[in-house]
């Protein structure tokens, strides 16, 4: 399939997927014309790096998963190597929501200093 059939099949852009190639999650055969062409593995396996993107991953810490992006990765077991990244990644992600929640704090009492406690919300 080309690389417009694999976008839409995995709700993704070529754009991502060109990125993905790039990054090595992924791999295509090149068509006479040019063309990218892959097949239907790369369905499943951008499906998996999706997966682990939107539950915080970078693409660093997908290539941990590259033995398994072919399957069922969010039935499957985990590995340590998996466990590890995945605990190392939300220890990230809750300082910078500590981070971000402290900034926020500060900003709304200087806010609130400024407008003698009357704080609107913008709309």
């Amino acid at each position: 399939m080309r690389i417009g059939e694999l976008a839409r099949a995995t709700g993704t852009t070529a754009r991502a997927l060109r990125h993905y190639e790039q990054a090595g999650l992924i791999s295509s055969q090149r068509a006479p014309n040019g063309y990218r062409i892959y097949d239907e593995r790369a369905v499943m396996r951008v499906r998996n790096i999706r997966y682990l993107l939107a539950a915080g991953l970078t693409l660093d810490d997908v290539r941990v998963f590259l033995p398994c992006l072919d399957g069922d990765v969010a039935a499957a077991p985990p590995s340590e190597k998996g466990l590890r990244v995945g605990l190392e990644r939300l220890a990230v992600l809750n300082e910078r929501i500590t981070a971000q929640t402290e900034a926020r704090d500060r900003l709304e009492a200087a806010l609130r200093k400024a407008t003698g406690g009357r704080i609107r919300p913008v709309a």
